[in-house]
């Protein structure tokens, strides 16, 4: 009853403004209606299936925290909302207040997640044992596949009243929803494979796609019926994914039993890992190869608009780290390669676990020098806009985003992707495995000191340019500083994972560890070099320290494999 409750409410929430200063985009409750009500009436109907239908109440209300908080934005700065479906404005609007609609939105989120929480407490109280679901791997890599698309644009705008960008360019409410939105959507697709029972599982599932398609469908309703926004690939992306998820629950999720399993372990074992491991080396050859396009490409367009000119003069501009992003792509391609040969993929398939890590450390440092170039470039003062007031002496530039950039955060995407495929063939791989046995514990005090110097080396600069303040993690925190962020935490994941790993895999954990330290260096000469009068800093010489540690574990473990074997 309860979710009842809290989807007609946003049903009417539809209806009634979210803010007197302005109201929907375009007629917009019909869909609105469907998306809140449909999920609904389809767990009214099936009532008869108790598990189902609270199912269907639970995968809801994954969603709903991160809608709450995203609606949230309409209370803090009505403006700054990308939601046309519910706001937007045919006029400048400094600060608006907040309508009905509002409040309407609050509780039907708040609605939907206690009802949640009730069903899910109703399912676990259950003496079911969990089952062995299927798509245990390929449910979860499709809701991260759709998380990425949830933190990108939902709309692209002609329209001046309509500010379009990304989760991470938006204000606090929207970041801090559409990550709270990405974060569980995974979260909740693998406590569905986790339910007690098939009914509770595939419902949980179905639930979650329609909360997926309740945010997601939307903005591409408004790039579609509106001809001053456009439809962007991120909510699509939602949609697709989501709709695969749908499709999976519609199938039977619990596996065969072990008998049936044993007899068909000859067919069934081989081409499971062939698949797996084809998907990883495909994805990190388009990963390798978006990242190339992306060094390659411009990352500025600089246009001249001169009045006295017939036509407009245009130029380009690169990155001074596009060489390191080069360096990062051949690695990632050499390793894809050895993850297609069957006798190097066991190790190559590690280490591409860990080197896409290299891909977002060099691709955040390249999209770095064109945010900076298009944000400050347009501004007045840096060439964005005429000074002198002379009649059409002084030429007004205009910086745009190139083709380069596009392409290095296509790499990104395609990164992250790789690695969650990277990770479901390691998982795969374990499951056939008939080793038990784990890493020399005596490798415990090179594993952690290399790790500890690998967050400190990812922490500090590697060279230092007089005049250049390079980003970092404790201080002047940039684009670039997510690369390290995310490099520092692979590496401190691998460290504590190669302790609990086969002599084997950990061996190539901590390669791979080294590997990530190593290229953190090499931004010496190949950013540094670019940049002219570089030097080496203290983050160069603390990541060979932590690369030798991780190497010497490396050995270690692998020493340590010879002698059990």
């Amino acid at each position: 009853m309860l979710v009842a409750l809290g989807a007609v409410a946003l049903t009417v929430a539809a209806f009634v403004h979210v803010s007197p200063a302005a109201g929907p985009g375009f007629t917009s409750w019909p869909w609105l209606a469907v998306l809140a009500l449909g999920p609904v009436v389809a767990a009214f109907l099936v009532r008869g299936k108790p598990g189902l239908a609270a199912g269907v109440v639970v995968g809801l209300a994954a969603l709903a925290p991160g809608r709450l908080v995203l609606d949230l934005q309409f209370a803090v700065n009505g403006p700054l909302t990308i939601r046309p479906e519910l706001y937007l404005p045919d006029r400048f609007v400094g600060g608006s207040a907040v309508g009905g609609g509002f409040w309407l939105l609050v509780a039907g989120d708040v609605l939907t997640a206690v009802a949640g929480v009730l069903a899910w407490r109703a399912v676990r109280a259950r003496d079911d044992e969990p089952e062995r679901r299927r798509w245990r791997l390929l449910v979860p890599l499709l809701a991260v596949t759709a998380s990425v698309g949830l933190l990108t644009a939902p709309v692209l705008s002609d329209n001046g009243f309509l500010l379009a960008r990304s989760a991470f360019e938006g204000p606090w409410p929207a970041l801090g929803g559409y990550l709270l939105l990405a974060v569980a959507l995974p979260f909740a697709a693998v406590l569905a494979l986790a339910a007690p029972s098939e009914h509770v599982a595939r419902g949980a599932l179905g639930g979650l796609a329609a909360a997926a398609f309740g945010v997601a469908a939307p903005p591409v309703v408004a790039g579609l019926v509106r001809d001053d926004l456009h439809v962007t690939w991120g909510p699509v992306l939602v949609l697709v994914a989501m709709a695969a998820v749908a499709g999976l629950a519609g199938t039977r999720l619990t596996e065969t039993s072990e008998e049936d399993a044993e007899n068909l372990a000859g067919e069934a074992k081989l081409p499971g890992l062939f698949w797996w491991r084809l998907t990883t080396g495909l994805l990190g050859l388009a990963t390798a190869l978006a990242a190339v396009i992306g060094t390659l490409a411009p990352q500025v367009a600089v246009t001249a608009l001169n009045p006295a000119a017939a036509t407009p003069v245009s130029a380009a501009a690169e990155s001074p780290a596009r060489w390191f992003l080069l360096t990062a792509a051949i690695v990632v391609a050499v390793l894809s390669f050895g993850v297609l040969t069957p006798k190097t993929a066991p190790g190559a398939r590690a280490l591409l676990g860990l080197a896409w890590a290299g891909i977002v450390l060099a691709g955040t440092a390249v999209l770095n020098t064109a945010l900076t170039a298009t944000q400050a470039g347009n501004l007045a003062g840096f060439g964005g806009a005429d000074l002198n007031g002379a009649s059409g002496a002084t030429p007004a530039f205009t910086y745009d985003l190139g083709a380069g950039a596009a392409w290095t955060f296509a790499a990104l995407v395609l990164a992250v992707l790789a690695a969650l495929a990277a990770v479901g063939t390691g998982v795969v791989e374990r499951e056939d495995a008939v080793d038990g046995s784990r890493a020399d514990g005596g490798v415990l005090t090179p594993v952690v000191a290399g790790a500890v110097l690998a967050v400190a080396a990812f922490g500090l600069p590697v060279f230092s340019v007089p005049g250049y303040v390079a980003p970092g993690l404790w201080s002047d925190f940039d684009t670039p500083s997510w690369g390290l962020l995310t490099a520092a935490a692979v590496v401190a994941g691998a460290a504590v994972l190669a302790l609990r790993s086969r002599p084997k895999p950990a061996a190539a954990l901590l390669a791979g560890a080294a590997l990530l330290a190593l290229l953190h260096a090499a931004e010496l000469p190949l950013v540094g070099g670019s940049l002219g009068g570089a030097s080496p800093a203290t983050g160069f010489w603390v990541a060979l320290a932590a690369a030798v540690a991780l190497l010497a574990a490396a050995a270690m473990s692998a020493a340590g494999a010879r002698r059990t074997a």
